[in-house]
């Protein structure tokens, strides 16, 4: 067992009485190392254990956590292990630790407004006449997170304890933790006007705070009735400026909240109804400090607020900075230190929590250094963000040198065991780090020395730089990005296809059924030939055909029986990428997905696509689809190299796909569909800094597929994720036929294109894939009358939100069927 980490009891004290521990990690992966979590959630939906086994499970598993990272340094007595566990997702949590539930979901709950296990995930998933929350992503990240649902008359009080039952549970075990919880002004400002209920005129759910803020005082105290010395409340929403809450709101929000929950809320107050934990507010996922503050801790309208300086000036006891996505800050005063500061703890996040790179440790430590001159009363280390979107171990990993006989397919180079961290190892970073702070950087000389070579070893690495990707990239010109106008392009496509109004087609995947896993796992181990594997997917494409022939569908696909992941996919295809065995990191829910790591410079050594394309061709006469998918969604889902703008990488990326693209052409491929779901993931968390990306992000697609005939039509498909703020980029990707979630959102994004000027076709999904309710044949009608009415319908698709990989057959088949049926009713209702 490591030594933990020693306390920073040397360092001036913060006005709190309970010191923090010299370094933390802001969370961890919930999943299980081998997905327990995963399997025990879903064996529940299938009716195949009870609410007490899946309890069981999970209680299992928080324990193995927080002893696993006892075991990896942190401290068992100090509330340095963080208490992050979530059955589905951290917002989701709050909303039924609150009792926050809409109005559809009164009847689940019980007279106190709890939601029991089958409530809470029908809440998530959606059931029967129950429409779920909606679900997009995390700030930058690939993690999903449900949209509260907020009205004037939501039900909010405390009436869940599920946070404190698990303190209590690790504490009886031997592990003092320190719960984690989304804060109150993420929680409100993330949230959704409920507009299935009447609202007051301009009501917000930020107007809900004192209702809000009361439920996390009650929850504060039941935490330090129970013992909990630390409570983390993670605001991240004080690093963007593209929430749709003016500044200096967001500043009195915060500063009414922290007033309450920390000044009046005393730690160790001698009456006890006072009492609370110490106070970390953590601010992931970016610079806490806006850098075009108006340096006064106060935002405007026109300016971000300048979050440090912000929470400095409340009496919270810690404050965790990322300094991997954010700069060191700078003080506000003459003397360079930020005011109130000297009473906190500031934690700062130098070990990164969002990419897999074993870290510099000794520039690490230098960052740690920079950040004393502003004055904190103590200093620790920590990680950037959560783990939870790391995998858990790199020794979970087979390394293998190429061609070894007997090696697994995933197995990995042995050059990559010295160049990454994933959880565990991040833990040990912090470990050393915090041993670096507290006893001098003598302590951990050795620790710095390994660092300081595997970054060596990796730069000089083969592969790593590759002359003939360099040059071909610098020879591009503006002219490479660019296709004929789009009318011309669309009438010569429909010459070529002749597709009827309202053309009807899904985004790509087909549901993977337990027979096609079980092949490739046989074939990924060895234990099936490539043969007969080409085979078996070659068997089940026909069948796709077959049944989407027998559906009516216009445009066919051919299921991707052969995919594991959309990314993996291709990383497995591509040189200068490496894949997994047991990489896990949580998407959503149950959702788990395995990234690769892109290490080097990215060459297409052969064709990809084209066989399994061109093979499906063959069995219709109708127009097939070539998917493939788009250099920033490839990017946004791999762990990416760092040592280089991620810009230039996406060149790399959409040049592989460029010729990937030309080889279906001239397979007589007549549509391809370039997916890139996560080109608003990755739009930076600050407004000043969106053009840049955007900039580099739509280019890359269209270098990707600007050099096709006009008519080869192009298709792009976007998902989860919020597109009002990207709509001009959208616009500029130049795809001919572009396909976005909209049914949670109930068409939200169509009216946005449509005043935007969008012109080209728009599949809107009228199918929500990721839930399991069947939709009606009206509720697609109402959908997809509500997008013709918004949009011109001679440009509308008709089709899913995503693929159908994770849906069963039993509900994929009725889906579509209503689908085609109600497409073919709108269809007859439109003019010649």
């Amino acid at each position: 067992m490591t030594t933990s980490v020693p306390s920073p009891t040397h360092l001036p004290a913060p006005h709190s009485p309970v010191p923090f521990p010299a370094g933390t990690v802001l969370g961890y992966p919930r999943i299980g190392r081998r997905r327990e979590l995963k399997k025990a959630v879903e064996s529940f939906w299938a009716g195949r254990t009870s609410a007490d086994e899946l309890e069981a499970t999970a209680r299992d598993l928080r324990l193995a956590t927080v002893r696993r990272l006892v075991d990896l340094g942190l401290g068992a007595d100090d509330a340095s292990v963080p208490g992050s566990f979530s059955f589905y997702d951290q917002v989701l949590d709050v909303v039924a630790a609150l009792g926050a539930v809409p109005s559809r979901f009164a009847s689940l709950t019980d007279a106190d407004g709890r939601l029991d296990l089958p409530g809470y995930f029908t809440v998530a998933r959606g059931a029967g006449e129950h429409a779920p929350l909606e679900m997009t992503k995390w700030f930058d990240t690939n993690y999903h997170y449900l949209v509260p649902e907020i009205g004037p008359d939501t039900p909010i009080r405390l009436v869940d304890d599920r946070v404190v039952r698990d303190f209590v549970e690790a504490k009886e075990a031997g592990v003092v933790t320190r719960p984690v919880v989304v804060g109150p002004v993420t929680f409100l400002a993330l949230a959704k006007v409920d507009d299935t209920v009447p609202s007051a005129a301009g009501f917000r759910p930020l107007d809900r705070l004192d209702d809000v803020v009361a439920a996390y005082a009650d929850l504060l105290r039941a935490l330090a009735a129970a013992g909990a010395p630390w409570v983390q409340l993670d605001e991240p929403v004080l690093v963007t400026d593209s929430v749709d809450v003016p500044p200096a709101d967001l500043a009195a929000a915060v500063e009414h909240a922290y007033r309450t929950l920390a000044t009046d809320l005393a730690v160790g107050a001698d009456d006890s109804a006072h009492a609370r934990p110490a106070i970390l507010v953590a601010a992931p996922y970016g610079g806490l400090q806006g850098r075009a503050s108006d340096g006064a801790g106060v935002g405007t309208d026109a300016a971000p607020l300048d979050g440090l300086a912000l929470l400095a000036g409340t009496d919270v006891d810690a404050i965790a900075v990322d300094l991997v996505k954010g700069a060191v800050p700078t003080g506000t005063a003459a003397d360079g230190t930020v005011p109130g500061l000297a009473t906190k703890t500031l934690v700062a996040g130098v070990v990164d929590g969002h990419n897999v790179w074993r870290a510099d440790l000794a520039a690490r430590l230098d960052v740690v250094g920079a950040v004393r001159g502003l004055g904190a009363g103590a200093l620790a280390v920590g990680t950037s963000t959560s783990l939870l979107h790391v995998p858990h171990d790199v020794e979970d990993e087979t390394f293998a040198e190429p061609g070894t006989p007997g090696a697994p397919r995933t197995a990995l180079d042995p050059r990559l065991r010295d160049w990454l961290a994933f959880a565990d190892q991040k833990v040990g970073e912090v470990v050393t780090l915090a041993r670096g702070l507290t006893e001098g950087r003598e302590a951990v000389t050795e620790e710095l020395a390994a660092s300081t070579a595997a970054l060596a070893s990796r730069e000089t690495a083969t592969g790593v730089v590759v002359p003939t990707v360099r040059e071909r990239a610098a020879a591009l010109t503006d002219a490479d990005a660019v296709r004929e106008p789009y009318a011309e392009r669309a009438a010569a496509q429909q010459e070529r296809l002749a597709l009827p109004p309202l053309p009807t087609t899904t985004i790509g995947s087909f549901p993977q059924t337990p027979e096609i896993r079980r092949a490739r796992a046989q074939w990924t181990k060895g234990e099936l030939a490539d043969a007969d594997y080409t085979a078996a997917m070659r068997e089940e494409i026909a069948r796709v055909v077959a049944l989407q022939e027998e559906l009516g569908l216009d445009v066919l696909v051919h299921g991707e029986p052969e995919r594991n992941d959309m990314v993996q996919y291709f990383a497995e295809h591509l040189d200068g990428f490496a894949v997994t065995a047991n990489g896990w990191v949580q998407s959503y829910g149950s959702r788990c997905v395995r990234p690769p790591v892109l290490w080097g410079d990215v060459v297409r050594p052969e064709p990809i696509t084209v066989g399994w394309s061109a093979y499906t061709a063959s069995l219709t006469d109708k127009p097939v689809k070539g998917m493939l998918t788009g250099p920033v969604t490839i990017l946004a889902w791999s762990f990416v190299r760092d040592d280089q703008p991620l810009g230039d990488t996406a060149v790399q990326v959409g040049l592989a796909l460029r010729d990937e693209i030309a080889d279906l052409e001239a397979a007589g491929i007549g549509i391809v569909q370039v997916d890139e779901p996560a080109l608003r993931e990755l739009l930076p968390l600050r407004r000043e800094d969106q053009a840049a990306y955007l900039d580099w992000a739509v280019r890359s697609f269209r270098l990707a597929t600007s050099g096709v005939d006009a008519a080869t039509q192009i298709h792009t498909h976007l998902c989860y994720s919020e597109f009002g703020e990207v709509v001009d980029a959208i616009d500029g990707l130049d795809a001919d036929v572009t396909s976005v979630e909209a049914a949670r959102s109930r068409m939200e994004i169509v009216p946005e294109l449509a005043a935007a000027g969008y012109h080209r076709g728009i599949g809107p999904g009228v199918y929500d894939i990721h839930s399991p309710r069947v939709p009606s044949v009206e509720e697609v009608t109402e959908l997809l009358e509500l997008a013709v009415k918004a949009i011109d319908p001679r440009v509308v698709w008709v089709n899913p939100d995503c693929g159908l990989k994770t849906r069963r057959y039993e509900e994929t088949v009725p889906s579509l069927e209503h689908l085609v049926a109600a497409a073919r009713s709108v269809r007859a209702t439109l003019a010649p």
